[in-house]
């Protein structure tokens, strides 16, 4: 127990050291050392070892368990896998305070949970809405029995219930606050039919970010600035789609051309990763650093690109299917230029009972650009 709390601690520190403690909301630093990560972690959690996840059972090697429950603040701890992919999982330290602050949350507030997990997330919010205040929503049933253990052993009075987060808590509520743990591509509308007009919804969108989302005073709407970037699991029951490898497949090029932008910014800049996600929502974006930059691009479909610098000091792109993805991320990339290069927290979501959007600078004058989910229920009507 002494290594735990040593290495509890040490990630404590690290968040301290790059200001990752939410400095609007004092409560989460002590409210998340009073529920540590070692507390709500399965007896095994799983690492990958390049080809794909293992186990690891504490009782086995506790060392290698620990070491894994407590990462580095970016760290996120796997710990449930099925079918050989990810299914639950302890969040990320940086990223479950920055989302605890984005909630806005004030002791006495209903507070809706979609995805309990291990439920350290919901003691959390407990901690400060208080006893009975917390509802949370968990799909597999297995994994809420041990969050409701876990809970209990915590005692964090939270009611967890077994069920469909897309629909929230039919005839429970409404809530002041909601909050989601899972990645949604279309903020379901239910959430903000049982969200308090004037309530807070924060969820992670598309696996790459999360927002925050305010309820208009009639409650016909739902409206919020991007919040931070990182990657979430999706919603239970819909799968990762396809690969760049899959979409691929053993296809020949049937173009090569030259990408005129640079293959390093495109690595580490997430103003630019999350703007060309925006422009072209069902584009998807791989990339390493490595040998001055290479990104993988597809569109789950039919269409990839390959980006990688020659010798010349240009950067090639190899395309296969009917569209030109390398054209179209240029092109983007322009139109994003062209726009006054908004950052990541210059964008903001809203989310009515027809559509949902993203906008930038402005949710009434600012230019938008309908999701993927919003595009894809258009085509089916």
């Amino acid at each position: 127990m002494s290594e735990l709390c040593e290495l509890q601690g040490r990630l404590a520190s690290a968040m301290e050291a790059e200001c990752l403690w939410p400095a609007d909301s004092p409560w989460v630093c002590p409210a998340m050392q009073d529920a540590p990560r070692h507390a709500f972690a399965p007896e095994r959690v799983w690492d990958w070892d390049g080809d794909s996840y293992t186990p690891i059972d504490q009782a086995r090697d506790s060392a290698r368990w620990a070491r894994l429950v407590y990462g580095g603040v970016y760290d996120s701890t796997i710990a449930q896998v099925t079918d050989g992919l990810p299914t639950s999982s302890l969040s990320c330290e940086a990223v479950v305070a920055d989302m605890l602050d984005s909630l806005i949350l004030e002791p006495g507030h209903t507070t809706l949970e979609l995805g309990t997990a291990t439920g350290r997330n919901a003691a959390l919010l407990a901690a400060r809405a208080g006893p009975g205040r917390v509802t949370s929503v968990e799909f597999d049933p297995h994994l809420a029995i041990a969050a409701h253990t876990n809970l209990a052993a915590a005692d964090a009075h939270v009611e967890v219930d077994v069920g469909d987060g897309q629909l929230g808590a039919p005839g429970a509520g409404p809530f002041d606050r909601v909050m989601a743990t899972y990645a949604v591509e279309m903020v379901p509308w239910a959430w903000v039919e049982q969200t308090r007009p004037g309530g807070r919804i924060v969820t992670p969108w598309g696996r790459l970010g999360h927002v925050a989302l305010t309820v208009s005073p009639d409650g016909r709407s739902a409206t919020g600035w991007i919040q931070g970037l990182a990657t979430f699991m999706p919603a239970r029951g819909i799968g990762p789609g396809k690969t760049w490898e899959q979409v691929r497949g053993d296809e020949i090029p049937k173009a090569e051309g030259s990408f005129g932008r640079n293959l390093e910014r495109l690595h580490r800049d997430a103003n630019v990763l999350f703007a060309l996600r925006v422009i072209l929502p069902d584009v998807q974006i791989r990339t390493e650093a490595s040998q001055g930059g290479t990104a993988w691009v597809h569109d789950g479909n039919s269409s990839w690109a390959t980006l990688v610098p020659s010798e010349a000091g240009r950067t090639v792109a190899y395309q296969g299917g009917p569209r030109r993805l390398a054209t179209e991320l240029e092109e983007a990339w322009q139109a994003w230029e062209t726009n006054g290069a908004p950052g990541l927290y210059d964008y903001g979501m809203t989310r009515t009972p027809e559509k949902q959007y993203i906008w930038s600078n402005d949710p009434d004058t600012g230019p938008r650009w309908p999701t993927a989910a919003s595009l894809l229920s258009t085509t089916k009507q």
